[in-house]
């Protein structure tokens, strides 16, 4: 089939990104493109089309790892629905207030608790989102905002986190030592480590640009939603008086703790095997399950007993819950079914390999060159680890093991795909921040965009340094001046503006 390995396996990506960035709309653009990728493997015969688009849905929605994470979702929206309930939230809400005094207080919260959960990047958004969400509403942060400090602080710091699920899946990819090699990508990981001093330097300057000075000016003036009608229906929940500021505190904690057991647990850390290579081998999807399931058990325990919410009123709260996360859960259906007929059925992953070899690239320019392909390529297919799976072997073929090169290419190809997954509107990290935020999706997109294309345009110059020097020093140097050279210029704007 002339469509399949070709560049017309990217038309059913391009086509419901460029709709759901045009309509603000994201359901309707995803299944668009959807229809569009199955239309080009049915050769344009209708009634195929159809058949052959609900059976990759229903494929992806019968995955193991896929049904894990819904059942994350439904766990965690329950987690969340029942601290709110029970004015755990509350309760934290009005003890925050006393201790953060200010706006930009609030945010470096936010970014903290961000750093802090870097075990999963779904794990990451979610929480850091249900704890910090009524905060930032308390102090008129737009739900845009909050959504760009969650995802920013999520697969950003996944990837250079060496205990992590990000970490696990970049050893499976590479040959010999692939955590020793995971760790030498840190230095170099250019998009990661500038995206973290982008949101410092936001928030610090409190830099508004692009589509979020819109939210930012309507948070200003009372409308943290700005826009996010299902949310603003979602939230009006009876709220105990009996709560208190642990009713929050220790369900989060335990879920934390619980979570990360649960992974290693996954991984046979209980059956001798040592915990970091547990974490390399876990498995992600059903650790988060069992530690979600444990926490509403402990929650269960924690409030029933003294009588915080009812027998009923927990019960009550699992359908409330699900009904929290159900945005998520259809976008996530429909971005994982788009990806899947893009890099799987249309091979996408051919498309690039193939280019790569035709164009003979010279060495000095391969870091900048991965860079920006590792970026259209998880932009159109909305996943960074699908990307490392086409590329990381490309690269690890190319070079012998202690070769610098190495290194850098493999830096530069997890740069780009962080990057490219953290703009993509179908990418399940995006959509998983939306969530978290309770910010309607496409805002999010669109308000994040221009953040990240400033970091990414000082990526660019580093990694032509990387290419020149070798030199980590270079290479971050390069990238760090450039970054800080355009929010000199950006916040100099705005000022006049002003």
């Amino acid at each position: 089939m002339e469509y399949i390995g070709s560049i017309w396996a990217l038309l059913p990506a391009i086509i419901a990104i460029a709709i759901a960035l045009k309509t603000k709309e994201v359901y309707l653009s995803l299944f668009i493109g959807i229809f569009v990728g199955s239309l080009l493997l049915s050769d344009f015969h209708i009634i195929n089309t159809v058949v052959r688009l609900f059976e990759i849905m229903i494929a992806n929605l019968s995955d193991t790892w896929n049904i894990g994470i819904m059942l994350f979702l439904v766990a965690l929206g329950t987690i969340v629905t029942l601290t709110t309930k029970a004015g755990g939230s509350q309760a934290y809400g009005e003890w925050a207030q006393k201790k953060i005094k200010n706006k930009k207080s609030a945010l470096f919260s936010t970014f903290g608790l961000g750093v802090l959960i870097f075990v999963d990047d779904y794990f990451n958004c979610l929480t850091v989102g249900s704890v910090m969400r009524e905060i930032c509403d308390k102090f008129k942060i737009s739900r845009a905002k909050l959504a760009y400090i969650i995802d920013a602080t999520a697969a950003p710091i996944c990837i250079i986190a060496p205990i992590s699920s990000w970490a696990a899946a970049v050893t499976g990819y590479t040959s010999g030592d692939g955590f020793v090699l995971f760790l030498q990508t840190i230095p170099f990981n250019l998009y990661a480590l500038l995206t973290i001093i982008m949101v410092i330097l936001v928030i610090a300057f409190n830099l508004d640009f692009g589509s979020m000075k819109k939210h930012e000016l309507a948070a200003k003036n009372g409308d943290v939603h700005f826009g996010n009608l299902e949310y603003k229906e979602i939230e009006k929940i009876e709220v105990s008086s009996k709560g208190t500021i642990l009713d929050l505190i220790l369900p989060v904690l335990f879920l934390i703790v619980s979570c990360i057991m649960c992974m290693v647990y996954t991984g046979g850390f209980f059956e001798g095997v040592s915990f970091i290579q547990a974490f390399t081998e876990c498995d992600a999807s059903l650790g988060l399950v069992l530690g979600s399931f444990l926490t509403l058990v402990f929650t269960f325990i924690l409030y029933l007993p003294r009588k915080i919410i009812s027998y009923t009123e927990f019960a009550e709260s699992i359908p409330a819950g699900f009904k929290t996360m159900v945005p998520a859960m259809v976008i996530l259906t429909f971005a994982w079914t788009l990806g899947d007929i893009v890099s799987t059925h249309l091979e996408a992953g051919v498309f690039v390999q193939t280019m790569l070899k035709q164009y003979e690239i010279a060495t000095f320019i391969l870091p900048v060159c991965l860079f920006v392909i590792g970026a259209g390529l998880a932009f159109a297919t909305g996943t960074s680890w699908g990307t490392f799976s086409i590329l990381i072997p490309i690269i690890t073929a190319l070079f012998s093991e202690g070769d610098s090169m190495l290194v850098i290419c493999i830096s530069s190809v997890l740069a780009g795909a962080v990057c490219g997954d953290h703009i993509s509107p179908i990418s399940d990290t995006t959509i998983m921040a939306s969530a978290g935020a309770q910010c309607h999706h496409v805002f999010h997109v669109s308000t994040q965009i221009p953040y990240a294309m400033v970091v990414a345009v000082a990526c660019f110059v580093g990694y032509i340094f990387a290419g020149l020097t070798q030199n980590v020093f270079v290479t971050f140097a390069s990238g760090l001046i450039t970054l800080l050279i355009l929010v000199f210029f950006i916040y100099k704007r705005e000022l006049k503006l002003k």
